[in-house]
């Protein structure tokens, strides 16, 4: 028999990336006193990775809760960025209703577009956040219209397309049920006890609980956290696994905790609507669900989007190989890319014909950046190629490859350069309005290999000032040929280290990577051509010095400073021939094959070939 949980309240928080959810979350658990008076909390609180203080992105799904009124409310904090949109797919699994916040300047963004529809699809109630209202350019009442739009555009209910809507200013942490904000989160709170159903649950069931997110401890091992659907869950209670392919497996559970506030806290016995962590299972998978041994009922398991980009992972086999990372064998990077797989919901993994390369594919360049750049920071090192698209065959036969939906936000003085550079990969637009500041918004469809490597030349042909941000559109019939890098790379033909003399004589042909007294290697890429073709050139050469004077003339010599490029720069540079070698230190550029004259014989050998085809 089912009964309404009244004491209970579960919420996601979803947003466009820089719509200010997570500092949203930090006011409501503040503002419920969640955390003592003399209490040291950092900002962003539930940004706790590294990467996501770094980035000042949500990349990971966390759980938090704050008692309000006597009523507890667990609240996941979900990322805005469509690359991790496998951690928005599960989450929706654990909740009844979704905080949509947005920006009341900027309006639904395509994030928006994405985190939206997963909870319509799930037919979640939706309590509308209109953030940042004290903006100047802030416009409550147009960003209302907009999103009422977007509900109905993407096949919202009757019940859902009325939404309940509350304003709010998230820095002096206020909210109102008009731009008018009141003094405190109060109105927010209400909302929320108001508008977010009850989980409506039968507690006397056989137990069924949805794994949604995996963890692990030093001390109590892996940990599985999700939703308790049906039935109790007690400390040392035995319990089944049942996984994706239904096999069943009995554990005992040596531990049980609940979310309070930020931290796990120990508890005797949880039921059904709350969201747990149990311990005492050597092995289990998102998807999995953990029921009673008795009458083992699995629960529909989570069915994320398929990736549509891959990369491979690799032994690094350059001369440096082995000398800044701690973990550099092929049995290293397997066992840690299986550990990944464990939680990492939208990744896949393959085997390759060569033992120590492998096939990562995930859900766009970010996804795999991430971790790419979280591998070497725990000590990895390892070399990655350039990111491919995974294409599918149509029905008919036909090569189908995906698409994405790009929103781009442009002065009007860059409009022409970009409508240009989309047009070049194969980009139709499909609107475009101007706003009011002197902006041009304009939405694209663009193959997805047409954006590789785009986003550092739209952001140099905007001076830095352009807005591109991109969804996952649909499958479609494959759309020609795209020319991918415009300019080549120039290359080391010699090992040594680089001599401010030789870089000197280069510069007035490429832009450098490199500065003056950098160990080099023969097939590294040191700088970027202003020409199509690469350019072969010895960086090591040192000038023929006569005299003191001139070897005092060499050092005092003015150099233009080298581009110094981040990860997701130097993955978006790198060409079908080129690998990048990535260690806890270094980050450097190469060509596939290093040898000089072999690399020319096989440049040759597929010339000939394509010839002959």
């Amino acid at each position: 028999m089912q009964i309404e949980r009244t004491d209970l309240r579960n919420i996601a928080i979803s947003a466009h990336v820089d719509h200010g959810k997570t500092t949203l979350v930090d006011g409501l658990l503040r503002q419920a006193r969640t955390f003592r008076e003399n209490q040291q909390v950092v900002e962003r609180v539930m940004d706790s990775n590294d990467l996501e203080r770094e980035r000042g992105i949500t990349i990971f799904a966390k759980n938090a809760s704050f008692t309000y009124r006597g009523i507890k409310v667990n609240i996941v904090d979900t990322p805005g960025h469509a690359d991790f949109g496998g951690e928005v797919e599960r989450v929706m699994n654990m909740v009844d209703g979704v905080l949509l916040l947005v920006d009341a300047a900027e309006g639904p963004m395509p994030q928006t577009r994405f985190v939206l529809r997963k909870a319509l699809e799930m037919r979640h109630q939706v309590i509308v956040v209109i953030n940042k209202v004290d903006r100047k350019d802030a416009e409550p009442d147009v960003t209302l219209n907009k999103t009422f739009d977007l509900f109905i555009e993407l096949g919202a209910s009757d019940e859902q397309a009325d939404f309940p809507v509350i304003y709010c200013n998230a820095i002096t942490q206020q909210a109102g049920p008009t731009p008018a904000l009141s003094p405190d989160y109060q109105p927010l709170f209400e909302a929320i006890l108001n508008h977010i159903p009850v989980p409506k649950v039968d507690p006397e069931a056989p137990t069924q609980m949805l794994v949604t997110t995996l963890n692990y401890d030093d001390y109590k091992g892996l940990m599985a956290v999700g939703r308790i659907f049906n039935g109790r869950l007690r400390r040392g209670q035995v319990v089944a696994r049942i996984d994706h392919e239904g096999r069943v497996n009995n554990y005992r559970l040596t531990y049980l905790f609940a979310f309070q506030g930020l931290a796990r806290v120990e508890v005797e016995e949880a039921s059904a609507g709350d969201l747990v962590a149990v311990a005492g299972m050597d092995e289990a998978h998102i998807g999995d669900t953990v029921a009673d041994p008795e009458t083992p009922l699995a629960l529909p398991g989570i069915r994320v989007e398929p990736p549509t980009v891959r990369m491979t992972f690799g032994v690094n086999t350059s001369p440096f190989g082995g000398r800044e990372g701690k973990y550099v064998t092929s049995r290293h990077i397997r066992d840690r890319l299986a550990r990944e797989l464990e939680h990492n919901v939208s990744l896949r993994v393959e085997d390759t014909d060569q033992a120590d390369k492998f096939l990562v594919s995930g859900r766009g360049e970010l996804h795999l950046a991430i971790l790419i750049e979280t591998m070497r920071r725990e000590g990895y090192e390892l070399e990655v190629s350039r990111p491919e698209v995974i294409n599918m065959k149509g029905e008919a036969g036909e090569v189908l490859e995906p698409f994405e939906e790009v929103h781009i936000e442009v002065a009007e003085s860059h409009m022409g350069t970009v409508i240009e550079m989309l047009g070049r990969r194969r980009g139709q637009m499909t609107n475009m309005h101007q706003g009011g500041d002197g902006s041009v918004y304009m939405t694209y469809i663009v193959p997805t290999r047409g954006l590789l490597g785009f986003r550092y030349q739209f952001l140099t042909a905007t001076q830095g000032t352009g807005q591109m941000h991109s969804l996952f559109h649909d499958y479609l019939p494959y759309a020609g040929g795209i020319e991918q890098k415009e300019l080549g790379s120039v290359v080391a033909i010699e090992p040594g280290t680089s001599t401010a003399y030789a870089i000197r004589n280069a510069e007035d042909r490429a832009m450098l990577f490199i500065e003056p007294g950098v160990e080099v290697y023969e097939g590294m890429v040191v700088g970027q051509h202003v020409r199509p073709e690469d350019l072969l050139f010895n960086i090591c050469t040192k000038k023929q010095l006569t005299n003191v004077r001139a070897a005092r003339a060499e050092v005092l010599e003015a150099l233009t400073p080298p581009r110094r490029m981040s990860l997701d720069e130097c993955i978006e540079y790198l060409g079908e021939d080129e690998l990048l070698e990535v260690t806890p230190q270094s980050l450097r550029i190469r060509k596939r094959i290093l040898h000089t004259e072999q690399r020319a014989k096989e440049q040759k050998r597929a010339e000939k070939a394509l010839e002959e085809a």
